[in-house]
């Protein structure tokens, strides 16, 4: 069905404008474990099983093969464009080559303000499984105040975050190196875990296909509480960009993101469906109100299932998993502050973008970043729904920007404009062919739909403890639109006036050969794109692209 093109090592970065500066070292492992530890199965389905089950039950795990279809039409789309452009921040680059100045913009904006809200909103999953581990870790109370499992996540996801930072900041080879041993473990983890689940099971899987009376009342009956019990699902599959958002860091970059881009989401789907599968059939009493509650969950049935020990270290493996996950989030957050940064679109981008000579890694940005993500978690704090709240409007921000780049990439299909010609864009190390147009309509279509459904204002996700008030129930919408049009007029009213590649950033000559001569930096700003050139994506009849410069 697809493709892979022919390559070789093409990982120049003066390809696309830009000097190396980042240290190259990250090898095909490490490039994949990125990927699969930001998607983290063990974290993601752990930490919203329960909130899933609680909405429709047991056949809420059909939205887990649904939402892996919808996904792998995006991350095809990803590793088409990954083959070509595997640069830091991936889809901000991707954006500004397939559509206008703004939207390219907007695409980064949003989906660095989401990884922001999900590195917050990944480091609160400690509080659902240290607890369990050992009662010492409910530092705040004893568990029962109103609060106590709020204030107690914050305390617990800001020290996380922390130690995250200072590692991040020393360097992507520390990074890495965690990230990959992190990786092994909860990909041997999982494997136990189902296989340890499959030999208890209790029950067989027409469990499934009976809605348990989920949905009774709801105006949309079962598909109502479904769709909302699908953000569980949802929440998990993303985030498998990092992979090329790494890629300037990587080795044979063209050939190795693609894969494991694809590769990351593939063995996410596998094992965590497993997990969901054999979770929910060996359960001894699916009625139990622990399963369905923050406190209790899958980690409840684990426990309940394996008993104390064999239960605990499977724990042990899922806080794991959460600490490389936190690692990867926060390492996609930097790259893409890093790149948006080294354009000059961002306030404090001679800052934001400065490499450690040493480490060659953003430290400046790395902190930034560790700094700026727990600035929601102090505002939610006396909010008990923090996690759904966090979770959902991360995952709306980062649909959004994902589709900042399939809707223009299908533009430029209809338009005979993708794929671009091969001769002078360097190698090519993905191309889904004659499969291309099927395939990313529907991940257009998948992208819109999880959109809509995710940001529905329903107080079941975004007001579902008290105070009922209007403006906690629209807040996702409230705050979606407020990011969205304040960007959009912070870039157009000031950051377009400023945009080109930093001088320390640029590379000798600003622009690949198929983009004609273009006059290196100057001590003057001279009118280049960074890789720019029609074929690049930069249509001349896009009215808001305006000729950047090397600052």
């Amino acid at each position: 069905m697809l493709e892979p093109s022919k390559s070789t090592d093409s990982s120049g970065m003066d390809e696309f404008g830009y000097a190396q500066t980042l240290d190259r070292s990250i090898g095909k492992f490490a490039s994949f474990a990125a990927g699969v530890s930001y998607i983290s199965i063990l974290t993601g389905v752990f930490q919203l099983f329960y909130f899933g089950f609680s909405m429709a039950g047991p056949a809420y795990a059909w939205s887990w093969p649904i939402v892996f279809v919808g996904q792998l039409m995006v991350a095809l789309c990803f590793a088409e464009l990954a083959g070509r452009y595997p640069v830091a921040g991936s889809v901000y680059n991707w954006a500004k080559r397939l559509a206008s100045g703004t939207s390219a913009w907007l695409a980064g904006w949003l989906l660095l303000l989401s990884s922001i809200m999900a590195l917050g909103s990944v480091a609160l999953a400690l509080q659902i499984t240290l607890p369990q581990l050992w009662s010492g870790f409910q530092i705040v109370g004893d568990g029962t105040g109103p609060f106590d499992f709020a204030m107690n996540g914050v305390v617990l996801a800001t020290i996380m975050i922390t130690i995250s930072t200072l590692i991040n900041a020393f360097g992507v080879k520390l990074m890495t190196m965690i990230n990959s041993i992190g990786v092994f473990v909860e990909l041997v983890a999982a494997v136990l875990l189902i296989l340890a689940l499959g030999w208890h099971v209790v029950r067989g899987p027409e469990v499934f296909f009976d809605t348990a009376g989920f949905g009774e009342g709801h105006d949309l009956g079962f598909f109502g509480v479904f769709l909302i019990g699908a953000m569980a699902s949802g929440y998990v599959m993303y985030g498998f960009d990092t992979a090329s958002s790494l890629g300037e860091e990587t080795k044979d970059p063209k050939r190795t993101a693609p894969k494991a881009i694809l590769r990351a989401v593939t063995a996410s789907f596998l094992l965590g469906g497993l997990i969901l599968l054999f979770g929910i059939l060996a359960a001894p009493d699916l009625t139990d109100p622990k399963i369905g509650a923050a406190d209790g969950g899958l980690q409840h049935i684990v426990l309940s299932v394996l008993g104390g020990p064999f239960g605990k270290a499977f724990l042990v493996c899922i806080v794991v998993a959460v600490v490389v996950c936190t690692l990867a989030v926060h390492a996609a957050a930097i790259r893409m502050m890093f790149a948006m940064a080294r354009d000059n679109n961002l306030p404090f981008s001679r800052q934001l973008s400065k490499v450690d000579p040493v480490r060659k890694t953003p430290t400046v940005a790395a902190i930034v970043i560790g700094v700026l993500a727990v600035i929601p978690l102090l505002v939610n704090v006396m909010q008990p729904a923090i996690f759904t709240i966090l979770s959902s409007i991360s995952i709306v921000l980062i649909y959004l920007s994902y589709l900042l780049v399939t809707v223009p990439m299908l533009r430029r299909r209809f338009l005979k404009k993708w794929p671009l010609r091969d001769e002078g864009h360097g190698e090519v190390g993905f191309s889904m062919g004659k499969w291309g147009l099927p395939v990313n309509i529907l991940a257009v279509l998948w992208g819109g739909a999880m959109t809509l459904n995710l940001i529905w204002p329903r107080p079941e996700i975004y007001n579902s403890v008290p105070p009922f008030e209007w403006y906690f129930q629209w807040g996702g919408v409230l705050f979606v639109a407020a990011v969205t049009i304040g960007g959009t007029l912070l870039y157009r009213l000031k950051i377009r006036h400023q945009t080109g590649v930093l001088a320390e950033h640029a590379a000798a000559v600003a622009a690949h050969p198929s983009s004609g001569p273009v006059t290196p930096p100057q001590p003057e700003p001279q009118p280049v794109r960074a890789g720019g050139g029609v074929e690049d994506g930069f249509d001349p009849v896009d009215d808001d692209l305006e000729p950047q410069r090397v600052s």
